[in-house]
Formats: C-alpha cells, structure tokens, sequence
C-alpha cells in the first residue's frame, strides 16, 4: 500500500473504459472517444496521433508502430506490424563503400525507413474500430491548429534534444526559432492539413499524391534513394504474436522485427534465478538482471532481424537456451558486455494502452526512433521523418544487414499478459534499448514481488547498456556501491530510464491502470 504521507500517485481503478499514457490530453481524448461510442482501437488511434503533437520528440506521422488487439469476446491477440520498410534502392553494400562503418543516424536520408504508421492506424480503424478514420484524427487536426501547451518532460526533451533538428525541420519544430518554453503553445497547421487529406482519403492521403511527393522531394533533394513507389507500396502486416511462460504467467509479444523475443528470452534466464528470495530493489537483483541482460541483448544483437530473414527465432525463444545462459552468470561478480551491432542508446519512444467496456484491449507503441527522429522534416508538410534505418547494421551478411526492401531491427515492442487463457494486463514500456529489460522487470514486479500496476511502473529501475550500469536514484547509495565494488560501472541517468504503463483487467471486471510519473502522462478511466 502506498505510504500517503510521501508524494506519489494511486492506480486508478474504473470499471467502463480505462486509457494510460504519457501525455494527459491524449488520454483525455481516448476517453472522449470511448464515450462517444468508439471501441478501444478507436480509443488509441485517436491519442495515438496526438501524441505525435504533443511529444516530437518521440514520435509523430513519420514513424512506425507496433500494436497487439485483444477483440471484444476473444481472448486470441492480433498482432499488427506497422512498421516500414528501407526504400528499395538501398545498399548496405554501397554504405561500405562510402566509407561508413555503421548506419548514419541524424540528418542523412540513408536512415529513414518510409514511415508505417498511418498505414497501420488507417488499416486497425477500418478492420476494428467503429468510428471511421476522419473522426479519429479530428481531435488533432482542432489541436495542430489551435497548439497545444509544452509539457514539463517533453519540454525537457525538446530542450535537450532540438540541436538534432536540421534547418528545415528547425522551421517547423521550433517556435519563433527556440525551444518551446514549458506552457507555451505549439502548432502545426501543415501537419493538420495532412490529416485532413488522411481523413477523406485514407492511406493514400498520406502515400500518395501532394504529401507523398513532398516527403519523396524532401528525402531525394538531401541524398535519399527514396521513391514515391517506395511509399505506395507500403503496407502493414497481420503477424502471429510470440510468447513465453513465467510462472504461469504467459509474456506475449510482437514478433520480429521487433525486440520482443529478448524480452522473452530475458525473462526465461530469470526464471532459473530464486528472485522472490531477493531484495526487491537491493543489490542482488539488480546484479543478476544485468547479468541475464547481458546475455539476452547479445543473442538480440547476433540474431534479429526482419522476420523474413531470421532464421534464429526459435532458438531465443528456447528455454534450454536461456537454462544454458543462466549458467554463465556468477552470483558475485559482473562480466564484460557484448559490442553492439546496431544503433546506440535512445529513449524516444511513446506507448498507449485502452481496454473498452467490451474488454477489448490495445497494446500500442508508436516512435520515431531517435529524438526528433532523423531531424529531417519535409519541405512543404513538415513531416518528421524517423531514423529506423540507424537500427540496421553494415556488417555484410548479418541477418539485419541494411538492404532495400527490408524492416530494420527495431526496439519497440508492445506486450501483454495471459493467465489461464485470458489477458489479464496490456501493457509497455518506452525507453528504446530499456524496453525487453523493461517488460521483464515489469513481469517479475507483478509476479514475483506482487506489485500493483502503478507501483510496478513507480518502482526503481537500472540498466546496463553496453558496459555503463545506469542506477536510478530511487535506489539506496550502498547498493550502487555494491554494484560498483562487483565489477559494474555504475552511474546516475541524467533523468528516469524509459516509461511504462499499464491496465490490469480484473476477475471482477474491474480496471486497474498506471501511468509513469518518469513522463508527463496518466491513467484515466470513467
């Protein structure tokens, strides 16, 4: 139970609708629209696409998405993989002879992939939702005009991280040539004119026609190989969610090209270690998670890829392979962490989560990669364009090496919960390279330390990323030491690892919902 005498935030329990998430008024909005007879992928789509308003920096129209729908009256999970693929005339053959050793990351054309998401959103309203895709996105285009006010965290953001912005993007993404102040009102009027062409024609509003040949311009007049064939012809996919059993609980995951098989893999070492025996948020614990995260990013790092060229899936998913890694790891001391293959550290990234009164439920996490993406904007519509691209790598023949046509390795991963055949939690975390450490520790919050949504998202948090253990400050001194005095290189992050959220749907009916107090968002039922 919460200590009420120390700040803090409560779940939020309700019973008809529930939506958590980083920013307010997105939520605001998915519960508007549940109220006005949407269903949950209604609920989402429509905050979803004001998120891409409200925090730039992490996401917008020209990124991608991942989703799992659990539908009214099933228990069977829909996984839709909106993300986008590298244009077709891209070489990871011709990179090399550039001279580049890894991907560029901001302001080269050659790390953006063709955004997927408003593909995917158009797709999900008109299999699932109720309300039509015009409907969705007028919430935003009311907002893009008017503004919105900059939130506390992502004016942080936005602070820190505009110098990725290149002089175009700087026009549409500054205001009056600076950073946005906490409070002050940001507005895209272009961005909604792009929504209003999405509105009354769909898909092809965006992947055609005006829009269409201003990204294509934009990409091409900086380098890119990008074509407007490259853009009509992306597409979404329906894939089968992957899954993995803790405890009796089950962990789903989205499929490659995204990072949910490290989080399964990660989870199954955890499960040969005794974790209830150890202090929650002592030393011990957070040793062994390094360690296992060591090991399972370095198989992720090794093997994934587009789902289309990964021939080691089953291998990850294997509890014998994580029995054999488990056995590498010594209690006492920290071992040397594997070189990364693919992009450096980010935590760009946003997650939604709806459950509807028909108990459907939306696990979705939308991004643009980096913050602000790639930093390139378009000329004439201002569409900021993400850098998946950076999450390939230039080493010939690996499974994820950059070619035309292909989905790069992505971080992003929406996830849920199964006990006993039935969902009983959608949730997700945001922080890029964090998040399968992040749904593996949100897993044994739950499971094995009891924790109720909010306290497991509240609760502490460390990460090992490639040699540096970064250490929240809500865990004691003497455990950093500990950690130190073990061999980790330990530090303090400059703010909070990631976000989460998440909705627990109880026996009972009721919804119980948290949102991370690291971002600017909440929980909010009716």
């Amino acid at each position: 139970m919460r200590d009420f005498h120390t700040p803090g935030r409560s779940a939020v329990y309700a019973t008809e609708g529930l939506c958590a998430t980083s920013h307010p008024l997105a939520a605001k909005v998915a519960i508007d629209t549940l109220q006005a007879g949407g269903n949950a992928v209604d609920a989402a789509i429509a905050g979803a696409v004001l998120l891409g308003l409200c925090e730039p920096a992490m996401t917008g129209i020209g990124g991608d998405c991942f989703v799992l729908v659990k539908p009214a009256g099933s228990e069977e999970i829909v996984a839709l993989n909106g993300s986008g693929r590298a244009p077709a005339a891209l070489s990871g053959a011709e990179l090399r002879a550039k001279g580049h050793t890894k991907m560029p990351v901001f302001c080269d054309p050659a790390a953006v992939t063709i955004p997927g998401a408003v593909d995917a959103f158009c797709r999900l309203a008109e299999d699932h939702g109720r309300l039509g895709i015009d409907r969705l996105l007028a919430p935003t285009i009311q907002y893009a005009e008017a503004g919105v006010p900059v939130a506390p965290r992502a004016g942080f953001d936005w602070l820190h991280h505009s110098d990725n912005l290149n002089p175009t993007a700087q026009r549409y993404y500054l205001v009056n040539g600076a950073v946005p102040k906490v409070g002050q009102r940001f507005r895209h009027p272009e961005q909604a004119e792009v929504l209003r062409r999405v509105a009354a024609k769909g898909r092809a509003g965006f992947y055609e026609g005006e829009v269409a040949e201003d990204m294509v311009n934009s990409l091409r007049a900086l380098g890119g190989v990008h074509t407007l064939e490259d853009f009509a012809n992306t597409r979404s996919d329906y894939t089968t969610p992957i899954s993995g059993s803790y405890k009796g609980v089950e962990l789903v995951e989205h499929p490659p090209n995204g990072q949910g098989a490290t989080a399964i893999l990660l989870a199954n070492i955890l499960a040969e270690f005794d974790l209830p025996s150890m202090e929650p948020f002592g030393t011990l614990r957070a040793h062994i998670e390094a360690e296992a995260t060591k090991l399972a990013y370095d198989a992720r790092d090794r093997f994934l890829s587009d789902m289309d060229h990964m021939t080691r899936l089953a291998h990850m998913l294997d509890p014998a392979t994580a029995k054999k890694l488990a056995a590498l790891i010594d209690p006492t001391r920290a071992m040397a962490s594997a070189k990364p293959l693919t992009e450096e550290v980010h935590k760009e990234t946003i997650y939604l989560t709806v459950v509807d009164r028909d108990r459907m439920a939306v696990s979705l996490i939308y991004s643009v990669f980096k913050d602000f993406g790639s930093g390139i904007a378009s000329e004439k519509f201002g569409v900021l364009f993400q850098n998946r691209g950076a999450g390939f790598t230039l080493e010939e023949g690996h499974p994820n090496e950059a070619n035309g046509g292909k989905r790069p390795m992505h971080t992003i991963i929406p996830a849920m919960l199964k006990q006993d055949g039935k969902v009983i939690m959608p949730f997700g975390v945001m922080g890029g390279q964090y998040q399968s450490t992040g749904h593996a520790r949100m897993l044994t919050n739950i499971v094995d330390y009891g924790l109720d949504p909010q306290a497991m998202i509240d609760a502490p948090r460390c990460f090992t990323e490639y040699g540096d253990m970064k250490v929240e400050k809500g865990y004691a001194d003497s455990v950093r030491q500990e950690l130190a005095d073990m061999g980790h290189a330990v530090s303090i992050p400059p703010v909070g690892i990631g976000g989460a959220q998440a909705i627990r749907i109880g026996a009972d009916g009721v919804l119980v919902g948290g949102s991370d107090p690291r971002k600017d968002g909440i929980a909010l039922g009716y």
